[in-house]
């Protein structure tokens, strides 16, 4: 019974003073939209995608209004233009129609890639910037914050990597 009670207290012992463990590993969180959205660069990105959407956005209602104006010229001459006549002028306004949607269609596919093109060549200067922070700081993991519940203030790194990054990088340039 006595040696019983002597490996009880040694076991308690042994967890109790073992419950206590510090980690040398540093970790910190960005948020890269917050970077993304804010940064010298990032506004340079959206604003040359706002201008090509705006772009496609008047060229598509100058579009419509080309094509309404057909229809109602039309429609007007309807009465006056044979059927056959008519009916080859309505096809024509169609293939007019569909080569105006293909035309807007292959437009915003384009404006679809260079935002990809361009988010992608941002992370990479981003990853850049975000290797050498690590390296110089001894940080051992970088952490998305959309992927984060809850995490301390002072580990966020954000607005650092910001000022870094729109020291370091001016412009981007996308294809």
């Amino acid at each position: 019974m006595f040696k019983n009670l002597k490996l009880l207290i040694l076991i308690s012992f042994l967890f109790l003073s073992s419950n206590n463990s510090y980690s040398e590993e540093k970790i910190v969180f960005i948020d890269i939209d917050y970077v993304y959205e804010n940064s010298t660069v990032g506004k340079k990105i959206n604003s040359e995608i706002e201008k090509k959407v705006k772009a496609l956005e008047n060229q598509f209602n100058k579009n419509k209004k080309t094509v309404d104006d057909s229809k109602d010229k039309l429609s007007k001459q309807k009465n006056v233009l044979s059927e056959e006549e008519f009916k080859n002028k309505i096809k024509e306004l169609e293939n007019n129609v569909k080569n105006l949607n293909s035309s807007i269609s292959k437009k915003n596919n384009d404006i679809v890639k260079f935002k990809q093109s361009a988010k992608n060549k941002f992370l990479a200067e981003l990853n850049k910037i975000l290797q050498n922070y690590a390296t110089k700081n001894s940080i051992n993991l970088i952490i998305s914050k959309n992927n984060i519940l809850l995490g301390k203030n002072n580990l966020d790194v954000t607005k650092e990597i910001l000022s870094i990054l729109d020291k370091e990088v001016k412009t981007i340039k996308i294809k």
